[in-house]
């Protein structure tokens, strides 16, 4: 039996492979780090993210998983805080990634990293990987996240946004990490929005998107762009006073594809399924963006295991993902502006109820969680 390839080794690309393996099939997984890296997540683990990892046997209260029971939504002088309709969980991606890789193995999957994956053609299926060569499988699952790969770009239109994410970790100051701990703070400001939790080691996460002319009027300057956030949010000035940045300096991404949902299209190829990022990218405030990722690699597995092309595959991914996908962009749209974030205070002050309604309705369904396929 030839062994299935999967192309990144993220959270999609890691839980797929190990969902291969404990079914029997012979699986190689394909990393480009060598070692375990942080990456511009908010690191917020969903119910059913949650569900899905210990579906796969990951101990999140073992690795240091912070418990996360309430959001705080914080706009210059006001802030607003309502209780989750679930139970929510931190973790970094450096450790949560390296804990399902080490999984992977565990079960059998064929793990190789420090491997680029320079280009892949669909007419045959095949890749070009660095260090390797040519491979050429009947199935390909490309879950090299954020990263486009030679080949097998997303829809260039998806591309098109003025936002830069940056992300780093803080020693917060003791009152301030006591203020913190169990609360997901997203932090609203001219330009862009923020998200603050903690994670394992008793760091916070502070994850920011914001857009490009904000950035430039501080002379793309991290400690610029905290120093003027800061100036303007009262909430955000309390939490960093006396905090240290345990980073040297802030990880970035940009040009991310909000709001990207492949489309397939009939002269797609029927071994290459798309996972993750390379499938769907929901607007980072959501905090489902790992949930997605791991319901992505389920579906994937159980259609393959069934017998169903990607092009089933995807297209039911739209059906069930779609819905979400173009709450959570609305929602997000209206986080970027003045006036879409004074509504969104307003309303939020006067029914913090509200803020529970818009974690519910930027989940997966209860429906989704099920296997699509037999």
């Amino acid at each position: 039996m030839r062994p299935v390839v999967v192309a990144g080794g993220g959270l999609a690309g890691s839980a797929t492979a190990c969902l291969l393996a404990r079914a029997g099939h012979p699986v190689q997984l394909i990393e480009r780090d060598r070692a375990p890296r942080h990456k511009v997540c908010g690191e917020f683990l969903s119910c059913e993210a949650q569900g899905y990892l210990g579906r796969l046997g990951i101990d999140l209260a073992g690795l240091g998983a912070v418990p996360i029971t309430h959001l705080r939504l914080a706009r210059r002088d006001k802030v607003v805080t309502a209780k989750l309709p679930f139970l929510g969980r931190s973790l970094s991606r450096q450790v949560l990634d390296e804990a399902l890789l080490r999984r992977a193995e565990e079960l059998g999957a064929d793990v190789l990293r420090g491997h680029s994956i320079r280009e892949i053609s669909d007419s045959p299926l095949s890749l070009s990987v660095d260090g390797i060569g040519d491979i050429s499988p009947e199935t390909l699952l490309l879950a090299s996240g954020k990263h486009d790969v030679r080949g097998a770009s997303r829809e260039a239109r998806a591309q098109a946004n003025d936002l830069i994410g940056l992300k780093s970790y803080f020693r917060l100051a003791p009152a301030q990490h006591n203020a913190l701990r169990h609360h997901v703070e997203i932090i609203l400001f001219k330009g862009g929005y923020a998200g603050l939790q903690m994670v394992e080691g008793n760091r916070a996460n502070l994850c920011l998107l914001v857009r490009r002319a904000r950035f430039a009027a501080v002379d793309h300057d991290w400690q610029g762009l905290l120093a003027s956030l800061m100036a303007e949010n009262t909430h955000l000035s309390a939490r960093l006073t006396g905090a240290t940045d345990m980073l040297d300096r802030p990880l970035a991404i940009a040009r991310i594809p909000y709001g990207f949902l492949h489309r397939p299209a009939p002269g797609d190829a029927a071994g290459l399924f798309r996972l993750g990022d390379q499938l769907a990218v929901t607007p980072s405030f959501s905090g489902d963006g790992m949930s997605i990722a791991l319901h992505t690699a389920f579906a994937a597995v159980d259609a393959y295991l069934t017998g169903y092309d990607a092009n089933a595959y995807h297209h039911r991914m739209r059906q069930e993902i779609g819905p979400q996908i173009r709450r959570a962009k609305f929602l997000s749209a209206g986080m970027q502006n003045d006036v879409g974030q004074a509504g969104i205070m307003a309303l939020a002050g006067m029914m913090p109820s509200l803020l529970q309604g818009a974690a519910a309705i930027t989940r997966l369904p209860d429906t989704a969680a099920r296997l699509h396929f037999r």
